[in-house]
């Protein structure tokens, strides 16, 4: 693929999707911190009602750490492998509290620091809370680069490079959300929506539905 596709194809989809956004309901870039730890393995629909009776109740670092370890996740624990989110956002806590005077840093070492938070939550964090033109490689992003053609890569770490290499300038602060939206209601995982897309003239992908 080239120079020329990929970015008419960005330029498709930003007209697509005119306010590329999380779906992740948040308020403060702590807030969104938690949900994106949250969401490891989870839906945004699962985390966003966990996060509608958590956030009222505690919403800082403080407020979180005063619920408690056991109390924290009787709001969590309709979310995968909530236990395990659970002892990390309480370390999480205490971390930001310790190193960050409660607030959530702004750089990916910083951030990769806390308990809980790898590569793809930094990434989320710096583009979505920061605005950096970043981009969190999910499975979404990962399926739609490697049909597409549009940044094929055998892992994640792969993909993530050649969409920072590939990406058109002008659409690299939208690319991450671009790209998950597309990923989440068109270029579906078992039967991708081909006749309804607006790439689909530009895409590699050889076995296009016709439904």
């Amino acid at each position: 693929m080239n120079k020329v596709t990929r970015l008419a194809m960005f330029d498709r989809l930003a007209i697509e999707i005119p306010n590329p956004e999380t779906e992740l309901q948040y308020s403060s870039s702590f807030e969104l911190l938690i949900a994106v730890v949250l969401s490891a393995q989870a839906t945004d629909k699962g985390v966003n009602k966990a996060t509608a009776k958590l956030f009222p109740r505690a919403n800082t670092p403080q407020t979180i750490l005063a619920l408690g370890e056991n109390g924290l996740k009787e709001y969590i624990k309709t979310i995968g492998l909530f236990n395990t989110k659970g002892a990390n956002i309480i370390k999480l806590c205490q971390r930001l509290i310790d190193k960050h005077n409660s607030e959530v840093p702004q750089t990916r070492e910083e951030l990769e620091a806390l308990a809980g938070v790898g590569r793809k939550t930094a990434n989320v964090i710096l583009n979505t809370a920061f605005g950096q033109p970043t981009i969190a490689v999910d499975t979404h992003i990962f399926r739609v680069s490697n049909r597409t053609g549009l940044a094929k890569g055998k892992n994640v770490l792969e993909v993530e490079k050649n969409l920072e290499k590939w990406v058109p300038k002008k659409h690299k602060l939208d690319a991450h959300h671009l790209l998950i939206l597309h990923g989440r209601y068109t270029c579906i995982a078992r039967k991708p929506r081909c006749q309804s897309c607006m790439i689909e003239d530009l895409c590699d992908f050889k076995d296009k539905t016709e439904s």
